[in-house]
């Protein structure tokens, strides 16, 4: 049967021959167990072919430098735009890597800095995931010819492919207008047979059965009503295994055992101001073998309504929960308060209540994991008096003038390009049925004078 150790031993001993100088993070993934099984599971189970992409990986990451790529060297204002971010999950509670087509128009943007923000969000899921499987979601709604870049989709496709092993769950092609139906036949081309299976083209009537809709942006007609804002990664809380904290301040440095759960955003909740609501929200997955039961509390219980404030999920389970600011509270103090969410593993999801307060109540501090979250609210949602969020104004009324401006440019730019694409098969049409008329008057004419010479 083949092991990890039977793929390190390979690698290894290839390593001693050509002197190979690889970094130093990345030589560690060679001594974790469970990155080496992702690989041996992509290979499926070939020892040889594992050491080789073990290689090749190393060899690609040293040659495009991704583990030292982070927020310092990326175009953080390309980021910022939203093209790429991670959001909600699938059916199989896996983390939806997103890409908003419609943004991105071939040629505008510096590829080699695209390609290396693709690099930084791939690292910093498989981080925050902890190996687990993503899924690449094309949000094509809105997009058209000029929104197909055949060659960043063939990019990640090639990470999935060939650097990051077994990562792929689904790939999720939403809303894809039918002028794109061609190109995606390409995409199919370049996927593995077992690959190609895990292709979902989806409409907003359809998504439901890949994304539930508590886990699908309003956009796309779910109940997630997010709007992305890019939060900087905190990488002590991506390491393996979550820190074990309460509301203090500094925690004991102490690990759980094992990761129960895994939230997303993992350390930060963002409010927003919606609906004459201030609002908050975060996912829960239960990243454990068994059953578990949630509990979540906060500094200040009487700031805040928490729906739900407790529950069970089964192995792979999500749960949203949603943080109201109850009216009345002035804004700039509730962002000094925290949230403590607690775990504990369960028999079974269906315990009574009674069972479930028995099992809490017998649990020890080393069986229950904690995660702490803090209260963000964006500066351009800060209220000046009470509870009422005044949205702050742009400098100036010319600086919205220019930025409607500029929006309604660029719609008009795509507009345009769609009017000479149709204006160019008009003008193909017009003069294959012109050469077919000529043809065919020639042809009765020529009839004609065949049967008065008759």
């Amino acid at each position: 049967m083949a092991t990890p150790a039977d793929v390190r031993a390979l690698f290894e001993a290839r390593l001693r021959e050509s002197n190979a100088d690889f970094h130093p993070a990345d030589l560690e993934r060679v001594k974790d167990d469970k990155y080496i099984k992702r690989i041996l599971t992509h290979q499926e189970k070939d020892v040889k072919e594992s050491a080789d992409m073990l290689w090749d990986i190393l060899t690609w990451r040293k040659s495009v430098g991704a583990s030292d790529i982070n927020e310092s060297n990326i175009r953080l204002d390309y980021v910022k735009e939203g093209l790429f971010f991670p959001r909600g999950r699938d059916v199989d509670g896996c983390l939806l890597l997103i890409f908003k087509s419609k943004m991105h128009v071939k040629g505008q943007r510096d590829y080699e800095e695209i390609k290396k923000i693709m690099i930084y969000w791939f690292d910093r899921v498989e981080r925050e995931e902890n190996g687990k499987k993503i899924s690449m979601f094309f949000d094509m709604d809105g997009s058209g010819l000029g929104n197909m870049d055949m060659e960043l989709v063939k990019y990640l496709i090639t990470l999935f492919k060939c650097y990051y092993p077994y990562f792929l769950n689904y790939i999720v092609i939403y809303n894809m207008p039918w002028v794109l139906s061609a190109a995606f036949k390409v995409v199919k081309t370049l996927l593995p047979a077992k690959a190609v299976e895990k292709m979902k083209f989806v409409t907003k009537d359809t998504l439901k059965d890949i994304v539930a809709p508590e886990q699908a942006l309003t956009c796309w007609g779910g109940k997630d009503n997010y709007v992305f804002e890019f939060i900087p990664e905190n990488r002590s809380n991506t390491e393996h295994t979550p820190k074990k904290v309460t509301f203090a301040e500094q925690g004991d440095g102490q690990h759980s055992p094992g990761e129960m759960l895994r939230l997303i955003p993992n350390d930060t909740i963002t409010f927003k101001y919606e609906n004459d609501d201030i609002s908050g929200q975060f996912t829960i997955t239960n990243m454990d073998e068994s059953a578990i039961s949630f509990k979540i509390r906060t500094t200040s219980p009487e700031k805040f309504r928490v729906r739900p404030s407790s529950g069970t999920l089964v192995p792979g389970a999500v749960q949203t929960v949603i943080i109201v600011v109850q009216p009345g509270f002035q804004l700039r103090t509730v962002t000094k308060d925290r949230f403590l969410v607690m775990s504990v593993q369960i028999p079974k999801s269906d315990l009574s209540p009674k069972e479930l307060a028995d099992v809490w109540q017998n649990s020890t501090s080393s069986k229950v994991d904690e995660y702490r979250l803090k209260c963000h609210f964006p500066d351009k949602e800060l209220p000046k008096n009470g509870n009422v969020v005044e949205k702050i104004p742009e400098k100036d009324s010319v600086t919205n003038a220019l930025n409607n401006l500029q929006v309604n440019y660029e719609l008009l730019q795509r507009q345009l390009q769609k009017l000479k694409v149709f204006q160019f098969l008009t003008l193909m049409m017009t003069a294959v049925a012109v050469v077919l008329g000529y043809l065919i008057y020639k042809n009765t004419s020529e009839e004609g004078r065949y049967c008065e010479r008759m």
